[in-house]
């Protein structure tokens, strides 16, 4: 959810409008979360699931085998998968990008676990979401380490595109 705020703040920064929705199920620590965001030139009047999207992020590829992370997106979308390994899906655009190895690299960890969310912010960027700056100008906002920035900076640099 602090992805999808990130990811908010930065289009804000570029000029857009831009509203981040989470999605709360009965859900355990550790289970799947689903957050929302839209980005629009125009105000954005909806505050709700989306349905019909342009991008999937999955920080988590297990979860490629046992939910449907794809329902819904638009043929021609954009896929960004966390995972070293490569996974395409035909019909749409796929990013594999390694963000926990960026996440350890850079000993962004909190109670064992990898900080995913600010390198996502830099690979997102770099796919043409938003503008690098804005991704650093949203992370400097929420965050005082600079290590989140170096993450963001490493993923801007590594995703292929």
């Amino acid at each position: 959810m602090t992805a999808a705020r990130l990811l908010a703040i930065a289009a804000i920064h570029d000029g857009k409008y831009a509203s981040a929705c989470p999605f709360y199920g009965a859900e355990r620590r550790g289970a799947p979360v689903v957050s929302f965001v839209r980005i629009d030139d125009r105000p954005i009047k909806v505050y709700s699931q989306i349905r019909r999207p342009d991008l999937v992020v999955v920080l988590d590829a297990t979860l490629l085998g046992v939910v449907d992370v794809l329902s819904g997106l638009k043929t021609g979308g954009t896929i960004l998968i966390n995972s070293a390994h490569r996974k395409e899906y035909p019909g749409f655009f796929t990013y594999n990008i390694d963000l926990t190895g960026i996440a350890l690299r850079e000993d962004l960890v909190i109670a064992g676990s990898p900080i995913l969310d600010t390198p996502l912010l830099g690979a997102i960027a770099r796919i043409g979401i938003i503008s690098q700056d804005s991704a650093k100008k949203a992370i400097t906002e929420l965050f005082t380490d600079e290590r989140n920035v170096k993450a963001a900076d490493a993923a801007y640099r590594e995703i292929t595109v």
